[in-house]
C-alpha cells in the first residue's frame, strides 16, 4: 500500500526545487529579453480580451521578471469595452486574496512583498467568482494545466472560488511551459497559458 504521507512530502520537495530553478533562471533573463516577452504576452492578452469581450477580468501587476510587464493592468484595461471592469489582487495577511477595481496607475500602491495593489474600495474574496477571464501569474504550467506558483496557496484559494466557465490564464516564459509540475491536493488547474512565442494555448486535464 503506498505511503501518501511520503508521496506528498516528495510533491513537496520536488516543488521546491522547480520553483527555486526557474526563480534563478527568470532573475537571469537580460533586461531586452524581459521587455521583448512583455510586449508579446500583452499583445496576445489584448487580442484575447478584444475577442471575449468579458465584462469583468481579473489580472495582477506583475513584478520583478515576471512575464506581462509592469504595464499589464493598464494594457487590460485599455482592451476591455467601456463599460467592463478590471480587478486586481489584495494580498490578506492570511494571504488570502481580496479583490479591488483598478482606476488607472496612479491608484496603485506598493504592499506586502513588492505587490502593486490598488487602493480602490475592496470587493470581498468572492469577486473573482465573477469574472469570465481570470489572469493569473505562475513560475510553470503542465500540460494539463497543473500551475506552479510561489508557494503560499493564494492563488489556488482564488481558483476554487471562480465560475465554471471562467477561461483560467497563466503568463509564463515559453521554457515553463513543461511537461510535469508536481501536484497536490489542494492545486488548481488552469485551462490555458500565454507565452512570449506561443501566445494562447488552451490545455487541457
Amino acid at each position: 500500500m503506498p505511503n501518501f504521507s511520503d508521496e506528498a512530502e516528495a510533491s513537496a520537495g520536488a516543488k521546491i526545487d522547480l520553483r527555486r530553478a526557474v526563480l534563478t533562471r527568470r532573475r537571469s533573463l537580460p533586461a531586452k529579453r524581459r521587455a521583448a516577452a512583455a510586449r508579446r504576452v500583452q499583445a496576445t492578452l489584448t487580442d484575447l480580451v478584444r475577442d471575449l469581450r468579458p465584462a469583468t477580468v481579473t489580472g495582477y501587476v506583475p513584478i520583478g521578471a515576471e512575464p506581462g510587464g509592469a504595464e499589464l493592468p493598464e494594457v487590460l484595461r485599455t482592451a476591455l469595452p467601456p463599460d467592463a471592469r478590471l480587478l486586481l489582487p489584495v494580498l490578506l495577511p492570511d494571504l488570502n486574496l481580496d479583490w479591488a477595481g483598478y482606476a488607472g496607475p496612479g491608484t496603485l500602491r506598493v504592499a506586502g512583498r513588492g505587490i502593486r495593489e490598488p487602493m480602490t474600495d475592496r470587493l470581498g474574496a468572492g469577486a473573482v467568482g465573477t469574472a469570465e477571464l481570470i489572469v493569473v501569474p505562475a513560475l510553470a504550467v503542465d500540460r494539463t494545466g497543473v500551475r506552479l506558483g510561489r508557494g503560499g496557496g493564494s492563488y489556488d484559494r482564488a481558483l476554487a472560488r471562480c465560475g465554471p466557465a471562467a477561461l483560467t490564464v497563466a503568463l509564463v516564459y515559453d521554457e515553463e511551459l513543461i511537461e510535469h509540475v508536481p501536484a497536490q491536493p489542494h492545486d488548481r488547474r488552469v485551462r490555458a497559458v500565454v507565452t512570449p512565442s506561443g501566445g494562447l494555448r488552451r490545455l487541457s486535464a
